[in-house]
């Protein structure tokens, strides 16, 4: 009788070095969803006032799980978050300008419109803080960054995109200005004031809360991707032209990460905090910034948030690769990250720093 090898075969997987975030693929999954099933007549309505009250419910329980006692305690290393909001608000947006000049040659206006956008974007928090927790780098100064960038981010997304975006190009408008501040500020704020009564329950809740965070974006994007179809849109878009644009967000995270580390260098941080600052300083929220599109882009939200969706993976995969190699030999993260508690944003919850 033949011998029968009853071991399993060990199933491929996935290198550790090469993270692929599974609530991209959900996104790619509800993209592919609007692209051949996108809401139209009625039901596009109702989903795009379901999509509004998403965004509203998302930034209220971003607002109630925010701690600021870490922001307050981190304003003592204030030239550590001024370096950071820097990078987030300054020199990406100028970088972004200066991409410009590649329209329309290698990007097409609506692809370069979301470059700029993602270029206008708050940096990450929960990502920021594994990186640096695993390259041996300042975690409390990573937390109190990603806080300061998500909370600036707020006002000076939108503030930024009305004056560097403008309104023929993007839709954006005193309208769209007023829905930032209904959609996104007021829920924040009010997410602040109630966080005494309704931080408890939210804390211990939070598995069940993360899906309603997930399920909140997903719905956004749907609704966006969904308009985009219905506007036919997505026929501008080629091959070509998403290749370009990979070419040139990878030139982007290169050059933020090379210039967020020496320049750090160059005004006097040490070792941990230029690890904290590249780590914080070189990325973008794909939480807080799909929201903010939503409102900002209206029907043009698909490929304005395209962009971002694509540097969200590659920041995720160069960074892994990166925290890695200034992992010192024979150490792993930083034990400073067991003694910290860290923030619970939106992004938190959708395993952006897997």
């Amino acid at each position: 009788m033949e011998h029968i090898d009853r071991r399993r075969t060990p199933r491929p997987r996935i290198p550790s070095w090469l993270p692929v975030d599974p609530f991209i693929l959900a996104l790619l999954a509800t993209v592919a969803l609007a692209a051949v099933l996108p809401a139209t007549g009625q039901a596009a309505e109702v989903a795009d006032g379901a999509s509004t009250g998403a965004v509203a419910v998302l930034f209220f329980l971003y607002g109630a799980r925010l701690s600021t006692r870490e922001v307050v305690e981190g304003l003592r290393h204030w030239r550590l978050h001024l370096t950071v909001l820097a990078c987030t608000f300054m020199v990406f947006p100028l970088l972004g300008l200066a991409a410009g000049g590649l329209v329309p040659s290698v990007l097409t206006p609506q692809l370069y419109n979301g470059l700029l956008f993602l270029c206008l974007v708050p940096s990450t928090i929960q990502s920021s803080i594994a990186f640096t927790s695993m390259a041996r780098g300042n975690v409390p100064a990573a937390i109190c960054a990603g806080s300061f960038s998500s909370l600036a981010g707020i006002v000076l997304t939108p503030v930024l995109a009305a004056l560097l975006i403008g309104g023929d190009t993007a839709g954006f408008s005193a309208d769209s200005l007023i829905g930032i501040v209904v959609q996104l500020l007021l829920p924040f704020l009010a997410g602040q004031a109630l966080r005494r009564w309704v931080g408890g329950f939210l804390a211990r809740h939070r598995r069940l809360l993360g899906f309603v965070d997930r399920g909140s974006i997903l719905l956004v994007v749907y609704t966006a991707f969904g308009e985009g179809m219905v506007a036919g849109i997505w026929h501008r878009v080629t091959p070509a032209a998403l290749a370009a644009l990979l070419a040139v967000e990878a030139v982007l995270l290169a050059t933020m990460l090379t210039l967020s580390w020496y320049g750090a260098k160059r005004l006097g941080f040490g070792r941990a905090d230029r690890i904290a600052i590249q780590f914080a300083g070189s990325k973008k929220s794909l939480a807080a910034g799909l929201p903010m599109a939503s409102v900002l882009f209206g029907s043009g939200a698909s490929l304005a948030v395209l962009p971002l969706m694509l540097f969200h993976q590659m920041q995720l995969m160069v960074c892994a690769v990166l925290a890695k190699r200034r992992t010192p030999p024979g150490e792993g993260p930083s034990e400073g990250s067991a003694r910290v508690r860290v923030p619970e944003p939106p992004e938190a919850r959708v395993r952006t720093a897997l």
